[in-house]
């Protein structure tokens, strides 16, 4: 099975840590946030990792290595030219993703309790993309309908939707916050062909979402850490 993580961030809320190393390699509880979501991947059977790198690239290299790329096949996303977003990477990815099952992606300063078998069990065979959600603060929200299908998004702070169908009303709709975590079938490569180098996942899930399923997975009792800044460090891991 096959993983995407995301680990090409500057990571400029974390700095000045993140003058010397890379957003992957930030110790939370004693070990990199690299260590913590490949470690993960791999005790949940995903064999074939793909890190996408730009900040730092080298010190993430060589950690795999050191790390004897955790018992699995590792491969690079070399960024370091350009860093293409979320929507560019993983198309950039496409060589190392390309085959017949889907594949996760995985934010790396993603910390949760989420079961990835649970998860991928989730995925449907004739769906584009489930997306790992939840109903917790913030102020950007997906738009899912009754059934768990995305139909838009919406901005709390600016007051901003957007969404395929013209005059939505996202009071109609289940709000629901994005985690960072996806499972995607290859047939998103593609839709992604005519897309420039740099774009957002985000911004590509809108604008296939009426013509193809991006289904929401909510599971019960997840706990999630976005460790973005300094002082979500000492956050407690969730196993």
């Amino acid at each position: 099975m096959k993983a995407l993580i995301f680990a090409a961030g500057l990571g400029t809320r974390l700095r000045p840590l993140t003058d010397k190393m890379p957003k992957a390699l930030v110790p939370v509880g004693g070990k990199p946030l690299l260590e913590h979501v490949a470690g993960k991947l791999v005790a949940a059977g995903y064999n074939d990792l793909v890190i996408n790198v730009h900040h730092f690239a080298d010190q993430i290299r060589a950690y795999a290595a050191a790390r004897g790329d955790w018992g699995v096949h590792v491969a690079f996303s070399d960024e370091t030219d350009l860093l293409r977003e979320t929507g560019g990477g993983i198309r950039h990815a496409e060589p190392l993703l390309a085959g017949k099952e889907p594949f996760l992606v995985h934010n790396v300063d993603i910390l949760s309790n989420l079961d990835l078998a649970w998860f991928r069990a989730r995925h449907r065979t004739d769906d584009l993309a489930t997306i790992l959600v939840s109903d917790r603060e913030t102020q950007r929200y997906f738009l899912f309908d009754g059934e768990g299908r995305l139909v838009g998004w919406t901005n709390l702070a600016t007051g901003q939707v957007r969404s395929p169908w013209p005059g939505i009303d996202p009071d109609q709709c289940v709000r629901l916050a994005f985690s960072g975590i996806h499972c995607i079938s290859p047939q998103v490569f593609p839709l992604m062909r005519d897309w420039p180098e740099r774009f957002s996942i985000v911004d590509f899930y809108l604008s296939v979402c009426r013509t193809h399923v991006v289904r929401a997975a909510v599971m019960p009792g997840l706990e999630l850490h976005d460790v973005g800044k300094l002082s979500q460090l000492d956050c407690i891991v969730p196993e």
